[in-house]
């Protein structure tokens, strides 16, 4: 019986013995292995290398096969404008319309300036409208109008059209090349549709079906392919539908696509008829901004669309410094407040090497409360409604952290010989009081600026540690002073 199976695997292999059908060509895994040990990456010495080797077609080859258009855009960063417009010219229209959708703005501008009309044209073409719109928002008044001269008139009035809506909104990333389809059309009718026009839309996945441009319903490719072709739309079609304005907030709209995990999102204009969508890989690029966003005004700097090293000493400059004259001046209110304590001071100057530990702890005990409570935000999880709720679980988490510090750190003062008990137990008591205090500011000011219509980033690290401060300081000499009778 053995050795039948042993005759069997040699014939069918193993797959065959799996499957019951016998192996066509089984291929050596050792060719394979060489095969793709054999490929090189195409870094950018080796791209510079074939360009002075004048190897352009094998270039051409590598590019279209080896390389993906969001990477070569992050070579050709380091490529001078002669060799970055040699290899953009290398690139069939497709990839070089999509690898100029990931350069930033000083790269796209050393391009068009080198390019030629006819060439621009061709990358124009290829391009989606949302993203096209995104260019131009970017580029110089001249630079804008040397690209619309090569547009043709009827994207022309489309890219003016998106260009309309306001800044943030649904309709100023929307896109407006998406598949619509009547009720009364047939599924192999569909089908023949998406096969003529589906090649120049961004997503052919979700198509919408509309009656006199108003959104009616939608229908998956899927459900398409898997359906007697001679069903007609409106047999099939889902009218359960989610759809957005467009004076929506983008961020609004991707946390929508993110939420129900849809691949686009249709976007309808205040008489309710379909204008556009707005696709998947657009929503997250705008929580990717957003969030860049948060980050750079949580950490006190003014936000900016251009890289690290894109950007001017000037310009980070002019960020930076706001927020640390803004900051610097608040502290003068800390100062006058140990100013006014200069007796008790004088008394026990061993009180002044507890302070830096007090504000330090109460700053970061904030910024950890306002980070959550902005996250929450963010992401829809906690509304200003729940302002009460969310003080409370606070104060709750407070007392339970102060606890813990209080009781280490009276520990600490006491084997360390910095004080005695009553010492330890002051220091304690106002760990205590800073930490609840830190929490509630931290956890409160960002839904206050939510509900006034401020970026709840905006009350984050830099304010809250010197709101904080002011509190620990007050805080601290008002129960030395009561304790030590100074």
């Amino acid at each position: 019986m053995e050795k039948e199976t042993e005759m069997k695997e040699e014939r069918l292999g193993k797959r065959g013995l799996e499957e019951g059908v016998p192996e066509t060509e089984p291929v050596p895994e050792a060719e394979e292995y060489d095969y793709l040990e054999e490929r090189e990456e195409l870094t950018e010495e080796r791209i510079m290398d074939m360009l002075d080797s004048r190897k352009y077609k094998e270039l051409k080859e590598e590019l279209e096969n080896n390389m993906y258009p969001v990477d070569l855009a992050e070579i050709l960063e380091e490529f001078d404008q002669k060799h970055m417009v040699m290899v953009f010219r290398l690139l069939a229209k497709e990839e070089a319309a999509e690898t100029f959708t990931y350069m930033n703005s000083d790269m796209r501008e050393l391009l068009i300036n080198a390019l030629t009309d006819s060439e621009l044209e061709e990358v124009m073409e290829e391009m989606y409208l949302d993203d096209t719109v995104d260019v131009l928002e970017e580029m110089p008044a001249n630079v804008v109008d040397r690209l619309l001269m090569v547009t043709d008139e009827e994207k022309r009035v489309q890219i003016n059209q998106l260009l309309q809506y306001p800044e943030d909104s649904a309709g100023s990333v929307m896109n407006v090349d998406y598949i619509a389809l009547r009720k009364e059309m047939t599924v192999a009718e569909s089908i023949l549709k998406i096969r003529q026009v589906g090649l120049n839309r961004e997503t052919i996945y979700t198509c919408y079906v509309t009656e006199k441009r108003h959104l009616i319903g939608q229908v998956d490719v899927k459900e398409l392919l898997t359906t007697g072709e001679s069903k007609t739309i409106e047999e099939i079609m889902d009218t359960n539908l989610l759809y957005a304005h467009t004076t929506d907030d983008q961020e609004d709209v991707a946390r929508t696509i993110t939420k129900y995990g849809l691949i686009a999102l249709p976007i309808v204009d205040h008489e309710n008829c379909m204008v556009g969508i707005v696709t998947v890989d657009d929503a997250m690029q705008v929580l990717q901004e957003e969030t860049t966003e948060d980050i750079s005004i949580m950490a006190g700097v003014a936000p900016n669309e251009e890289s690290y090293f894109g950007t001017t000493v000037f310009e980070h400059v002019k960020s930076r410094i706001p927020w640390l004259l803004f900051l610097m001046l608040s502290a003068t209110v800390t100062q006058m407040i140990m100013n006014s304590y200069e007796a008790a001071l004088a008394v026990m100057p061993q009180l002044a090497g507890f302070i830096p530990m007090l504000t330090g702890t109460g700053g970061n005990c904030g910024s950890q409360s306002s980070t959550l409570v902005i996250r929450g935000l963010a992401v829809g999880e906690i509304e200003f409604r729940d302002l009460f709720k969310v003080i409370w679980k606070e104060v709750r988490i407070a007392v339970c952290i102060s606890l813990i510090l209080s009781v280490v750190n009276g520990i600490r003062i006491v084997l360390m010989g910095q004080g005695d008990a009553t010492m330890a137990f002051t220091i304690g008591l106002t760990m205590a009081c800073t930490v609840i205090i830190a929490k509630v500011v931290g956890c409160t000011l960002p839904l206050i600026a939510k509900k006034v219509g401020l970026d709840p980033a905006i009350m984050a690290t830099p304010l809250i540690s010197t709101l904080v401060d002011i509190s620990t300081i007050s805080v601290y000499f008002a129960i030395v002073s009561y304790v030590f009778r100074l």
